[in-house]
């Protein structure tokens, strides 16, 4: 698990939400990402959605760079310890 202070909360359903944690992906989470429809984004959106239990309309609303700070978090997950390979990163 890793816990994000978001630069500019956002607020989900009345809730100020200033931290996202995010739990490890699983390969079934990965697969249903790769099956997803739209492009790298949106998939990257809904993958974050799923990682963090919030809505996606929640990711939606994130800041550009609250957004790539989380993205790169997810990115770290998906890299061996010693790697520099993010190929399936978000």
């Amino acid at each position: 698990m890793e816990t994000i202070t978001l630069d500019y909360p956002i607020d989900v359903e009345g809730e100020r939400i200033d931290v996202i944690t995010l739990r490890r992906p699983k390969a079934r989470d990965l697969k249903h990402m790769e099956t997803a429809k739209g492009g790298e984004i949106a998939k990257s959106i809904g993958l974050i959605a799923n990682l963090a239990e919030l809505p996606p309309s929640a990711i939606d609303d994130l800041d550009a760079s609250d957004f790539q700070t989380v993205s790169d978090v997810v990115a770290g997950f998906l890299t061996t310890p010693g790697s520099t390979d993010t190929s399936m990163a978000c």
